[in-house]
Parts: C-alpha cells; structure tokens; sequence
C-alpha cells in the first residue's frame, strides 16, 4: 500500500506523465519503483476514479499520458494515510510513507499512527527479547538480536520525539 501512498501523493502535488512520476517517486523514497507496480496501480487509480488520465500529443513522438489526482483520489489518499493497520505498522516503509505525508492528517490521526508504530515495536522488542533466551551469548546472532533491539529501542525514542510537532494543528 506504501507504493499506492507515495504515488497518489505525488500526483496530488502536481499532475505527471508516468515517467515523470516514476522518476518523482524514485527521488522521492530512493528506491527504484518498477513500471510494473506503476502503470498497474495507475490504471486501478483510474478505474476507480481516483485518478484521470488525459493524452497529451508530442510532435515526432508517441502521445504520451498525463495523470491527475481527482476529488475521490485525494480522500482515499486521506484514507490510506489515516489507518495504519496493526498488520502493516510494523513494516518500514508502510509506516515511512505514512509519516512523510503528516501534513495531510490531523494531529489525532497523526497520534493514531504513532501508536500503532509504538505498537508494532513492542511486540517486536518481545520477540526479539524472547530470542536472545535462546541463542549463545557469543554468536553471530546473538549480536544481530542486538542490534535489532537497539534500533528498536532507538526508534521508540525517535518516535517519542515526534509525538509533540504531531501534536500540532495542520498547517494551511
């Protein structure tokens, strides 16, 4: 659902061709974003209204096509933004594509997603203390269970952080 986020976010900047929102979103996450995620999720955009998608004529090239976010686009947008589902609040990018858009959610919704974060965490800060109960205190593993408790540790302080510019009333 991330990829679905990060592109209708984009379009509801500014209209695009799909190479140009390939490329935007690419620039945007850092992450390549394959046409084969793109122009499927651009026509589900567009049969669902979400999204139009208009021809625009290039003199010597192939017409080319311009997509634009619709009135029902930027609610469902709003939507996907809004929930974060427990199953998903534990994977990065569905949670990173959610807090780059916090300007588009109030400060409870925004609340809303932090706690599910915080949620995700602690369940996996339980796995992984139950883990280290059974490794070696000198493997390998024993030194990535670590470290992925550190960072876990770090992003419930990180998320901590955040809660009070979340708190704020939506800017215009």
């Amino acid at each position: 659902m991330w990829v679905e986020i990060v592109m209708l976010a984009n379009l509801a900047r500014q209209p695009a061709h799909g190479y140009e929102l390939r490329h935007r979103v690419e620039q945007d996450l850092g992450t390549a974003l394959s046409n084969n995620s793109l122009y499927p999720t651009l026509r589900r955009f567009t049969e669902a209204g979400a999204v139009t998608r208009s021809a625009q004529p290039q003199r010597g090239r192939p017409t080319r096509h311009v997509y634009e976010i619709t009135p029902v686009g930027v609610e469902m947008l709003h939507d996907m933004l809004a929930e974060l589902p427990d199953e998903l609040a534990s994977d990065d990018a569905e949670f990173m594509a959610r807090l780059a858009h916090f300007d588009r959610l109030t400060p409870a919704e925004r609340a809303a997603i932090l706690d599910a974060r915080c949620r995700a965490l602690l369940c996996r800060r339980g796995r992984l203390q139950e883990l280290l109960t059974t490794v070696e205190p000198a493997s390998w593993a024993r030194i990535v269970l670590d470290e992925a408790l550190a960072r876990s540790h770090a992003e419930e302080r990180w998320i901590a952080t955040l809660r009070s510019r979340a708190a704020l009333p939506l800017e215009d």
